[in-house]
């Protein structure tokens, strides 16, 4: 029998749940009875609120990540605007930060699970740092914050990365569902699903196999191009370059107030040879400061964290005397606010 486990978080969105829930259980019916689907939580049995006017719904059981069969994560229901606690960024950050992580981490593990994601599901593992370096699909209001986390956003209705199968926006659970019976039962089954809700799957299912399209030079949509972050930056002449960047020499403390928690790192900055230099420590984890770039007084570069989650920031900042002021950004999440001091 082929078990689906349909995971709940406080503010999911409902439609990435139940849309997927009645297309299996549908295929219940026709299959007689060779699939079984439970809605589950990483705590447990539980009343679920969703974020569509805190509608709750039973979860009858808790996640098993090493149970074969399918696992299928929906997305945030929530404000697309702003970064309040009630913002779909927050509600998926507040999920990430649970033992859903780790269970998801050990489900991608198990060679005969399949893991399902739906419009921001793919955040919600993404931001976890379980996607890094696979094809994946999101609502595409998310696709750059997706491609801010290492994964390699694809523009597509559905994308089967074999044990990992994404949807776009929040209709597609349906067709990430309808797929995966076709994928797991045969067409057949999956056919009759569709012709009882009177729907058909849109588009066609992007996976890595087959010839690749002619005349592509250029890298897939929206994947982040590392090596490029890390070439090198100069500019100006010598002699202007160290006296404009000296404003932003030394150490500095730094906070930034992300909608999903408060980051403390420290910056350590330099200039030589008419080249800015720095490195970011956070924790106990120091990193390069990527391409780094003085424009209009303002200091410019990329970074990548991996807490509260994983994702590539981009950082603007200006220095006024031993203070430091500036924003973050990663994709659709609201820009972060950054202030800082210097310490040495």
């Amino acid at each position: 029998m082929l078990t689906v486990q349909i995971v709940l978080f406080d503010g999911f969105d409902l439609l990435d749940a139940i849309a997927p829930y009645e297309v299996f259980s549908a295929a219940a019916l026709y299959a007689e009875n060779a699939i079984s689907v439970e809605l589950v939580t990483a705590e447990g049995p539980r009343s679920v609120p969703s974020g569509i006017g805190g509608l709750k719904i039973e979860a009858s059981g808790r996640l098993t990540p090493e149970r074969a069969g399918i696992i299928l994560v929906p997305g945030a229901g929530g404000e697309v605007d702003g970064d309040g606690p009630n913002s779909i960024p927050a509600i998926l950050g507040r999920a990430m930060n649970t033992e859903l992580t780790g269970m998801m981490g050990r489900a991608l593990m198990q060679k005969d699970v399949a893991v399902a994601a739906v419009c921001g599901g793919s955040l919600l593992l993404a931001m976890g740092g379980l996607l890094e370096g696979r094809p994946t699909v999101t609502h595409h209001l998310g696709m750059d914050l997706l491609g801010a986390t290492g994964a390699i956003p694809i523009t597509a209705r559905v994308v089967d990365d074999g044990n990992l199968v994404s949807g776009g926006g929040v209709t597609s659970g349906l067709d990430v569902a309808l797929y995966l019976v076709e994928r797991e039962l045969g067409p057949r089954i999956a056919h009759a699903v569709e012709q009882l809700f009177e729907f058909e799957r849109r588009g066609t299912v992007w996976r890595e196999t087959g010839r690749a399209p002619g005349g592509q030079q250029t890298r897939t949509g929206g994947e982040p191009n590392i090596e490029a972050d890390k070439a090198p930056f100069t500019y100006g002449s010598p002699g202007n370059k160290i006296t404009q960047t000296s404003v932003f020499d030394g150490d500095w403390d730094t906070t930034i107030a992300t909608p999903v928690g408060k980051l403390q790192v420290k910056l350590s900055i330099s200039t030589s040879n008419g080249m800015i230099q720095g490195k970011a420590t956070q924790g106990s984890e120091t990193v390069e400061l990527l391409n780094p770039v003085l424009q209009d007084n303002k200091l410019a570069w990329s970074l990548q964290i991996t807490k509260p989650m994983r994702l590539n920031l981009k950082f603007e900042v200006a220095a006024d005397g031993d203070h430091m002021t500036g924003i973050a950004k990663a994709g659709m999440l609201p820009a972060s606010k950054l202030t800082g001091k210097r310490v040495s």
